[in-house]
């Protein structure tokens, strides 16, 4: 390699480690490249995600005239499987593989899932939005095909993202494991936005042809990705390899016992449920809103799914850059929270006043102060983890997370029809926006309790 290709590895190298949050997280034996390789199947997950929440909503609701309701409880059908990531986490911290795998065989089986419900989905919304016209399927059918995929989608996508996450953490010290986990979500919103850049292009010229051409690209790209992710990632130990164990294995409930006692755990998880209902309410509703009442179109809307992923990535860097210098976690979550009101203020302004920027700034917010919310949330279960409970740990903190998101998701829908109904459209989105901020004050409310004021801690946050 000649000189000069020498310094420009070494000036890309150092380049990367100051501006990529959490790029520091690589060691000697686990460089950067083996790290954002990995995170790969972290891309595929934002894309499975822009393709449900970004895309999928938008074109159900405006294009295909299905009712908001009936689109927020698809939505909110992969959230079934949240709950068990607790379990799946568990599940992968204490298996033992024939072929040497303790990850892999979770990750692969959840890509495949994720695959399946990818490959039926567009034939299953198609039959779903032409019920009731002449000749066309029974609307049973539609509603069961469309639920079936979008339930395998999302036990592919939280199997496939939870155990991802603690391999991660396998490959990594303990002081790493969190700045491996915050480089693995900064993945995730890069995922997002370059999804939603790619989605909004594609669809630009939207077509039902298109629509399916466009989910089932995405689900032969969720294979490639994850298999290029878990390439020689995972060492194999054998299963006749593994020491005897002196004491029985913990089970399940004696092991989440364990990890819900001290560091407020039980308080920290409802912090997180909260606030997680407060920033997920509107998901399915941002995309329809700007087509609805701003008159935007499939592809603008699209892409306002890579600006609250902006938002997002934003809120993540600038969280990294103050945790590190030791500020509280609890603290910046609810930073978070704080910089959502005024978003979701924005949001509202924007469609009284027509205004589609004052729209792509509050959406902007909206993703800026969720990346706050969730680094210190992230960070604060990271951090408090009891030992050897990693994969518990992450699927507890994912399981609430994404329960409370499904939950949002369906409540949102709901109310915006029922107020759409009595009242206007506009007056339907804004109501749910309103029930958001009041989450987020209550959120704040459930913070204050956790935070921890350290005088010789304090960081500035200018």
């Amino acid at each position: 390699m000649s000189s000069f290709s020498q310094k420009l590895v070494r000036n890309w190298s150092g380049y990367s480690t100051r501006f990529l949050p959490f790029a520091d997280a690589a060691t000697a034996d686990v460089p950067l490249s083996r790290l954002l390789r990995l995170s790969l199947f972290q891309v595929s997950v934002g894309m499975a995600l822009v393709m449900l929440i970004g895309t999928l909503n938008r074109v159900l609701i405006v294009e295909l005239k299905v009712p908001a309701s009936l689109v927020s409880i698809m939505i909110s059908i992969p959230l079934i499987f949240a709950p068990f990531r607790a379990v799946i986490g568990f599940r992968s911290d204490v298996h033992h593989s024939a072929l040497g795998w303790k990850r892999v065989p979770y990750i692969w089986m959840g890509t495949l899932v994720q695959f399946g419900g990818f490959a039926m989905m567009p034939f299953g919304l198609l039959v779903l939005a032409g019920a009731g016209q002449a000749g066309s399927a029974p609307a049973w059918i539609g509603q069961c095909g469309a639920g079936l995929a979008f339930l395998f989608v999302g036990a592919g996508l939280h199997t496939t993202q939870t155990v991802g996450l603690a391999l991660a953490n396998d490959l990594v010290p303990p002081e790493s494991q969190p700045k491996v986990v915050g480089l693995m979500y900064v993945m995730l919103l890069i995922g997002m936005i370059v999804s939603a850049i790619v989605f909004g292009y594609l669809l630009s010229d939207f077509s039902p042809g298109r629509l399916i051409q466009v989910v089932q690209g995405a689900a032969v790209v969720t294979v490639v990705l994850n298999v290029i992710a878990l390439w020689k990632q995972e060492a194999r130990k054998p299963a006749h390899l593994y020491p005897k164990a002196t004491t029985p294995n913990k089970t399940f409930k004696e092991s989440w016992d364990e990890f819900l006692v001290g560091n407020y755990a039980l308080r920290r998880l409802i912090a997180v449920g909260i606030g997680t209902m407060a920033f997920s309410m509107e998901d399915i509703l941002l995309e329809p809103y700007g087509g609805d009442i701003l008159k935007l179109t499939v592809s603008q809307t699209t892409t306002l799914t890579a600006t609250l992923a902006a938002g997002g990535l934003i809120g993540f860097g600038w969280a990294s850059h103050i945790l590190s210098k030791g500020a509280d976690p609890f603290k910046m979550a609810s930073y978070g929270a704080m910089a959502g009101i005024p978003a979701f203020m924005l949001v509202i302004l924007s469609g009284a006043a027509q205004q589609p920027a004052l729209f792509a700034l509050g959406t902007l917010l909206i993703g800026f102060g969720a990346g706050l919310f969730g680094h210190g949330t992230l960070t604060a279960t990271m951090n408090l983890a009891p030992q050897g409970q990693s994969g518990l740990a992450l699927g507890a903190w994912g399981a609430v997370q994404a329960s409370a998101a499904g939950i949002a998701i369906t409540l949102g829908g709901v109310i915006r029809d029922v107020v759409a109904a009595k009242s206007s459209s506009l007056t339907g989105y804004t109501t749910v926006y309103f029930v958001e901020i009041i989450l987020l004050i209550a959120t704040i409310v459930a913070m204050m309790p956790l935070i921890q004021v350290r005088s010789r801690n304090k960081v500035s946050l200018i």
